[in-house]
């Protein structure tokens, strides 16, 4: 069984549904003082988003990790990553007619920040070697 759960922790597609729950879930939390289908509407493009994003932001933050050395290295993937979310985020949920825009993208947004900083801090070290 331990085998059946260590697949499932590497699976990209596990990983989108999770994302798609939780953070489709806070947003219709989000937005339940408005009146149905916001609260839905706004609950089904966060799952979405949060599902896409989570695919492509482990690939992101890779290319950028290798493209940028240094110092620049450190912060740009992050601050891309962060960038990038909020502007499809924002954009996405505007068009979408989301009622609490900011209350349904700060989760979102603060799980992927904090997540491309720690993988991004993770891809330095593994590429430093041994030390």
């Amino acid at each position: 069984m331990s085998r059946n759960i260590q697949a499932a922790s590497r699976s990209s597609a596990v990983h989108m549904v999770v994302a798609f729950l939780a953070m489709g879930s806070w947003a219709a939390v989000a937005n339940m003082a408005h009146p149905m289908p916001r609260p839905l509407i706004a609950g089904l493009v966060q799952g979405l988003l949060s599902a896409l994003i989570t695919l492509f932001l482990k690939r992101m933050l890779e290319a950028l990790s290798k493209r940028w050395p240094g110092r620049a290295g450190l912060w740009v993937p992050p601050l891309a990553a962060a960038s990038v979310s909020m502007s499809l985020l924002g954009s996405i949920h505007w068009l979408a007619g989301t009622p609490e825009i900011l209350r349904t993208i700060s989760v979102p947004l603060s799980v992927t920040t904090l997540y491309a900083i720690a993988y991004t801090l993770a891809l330095r070290r593994a590429s430093a070697g041994p030390g």
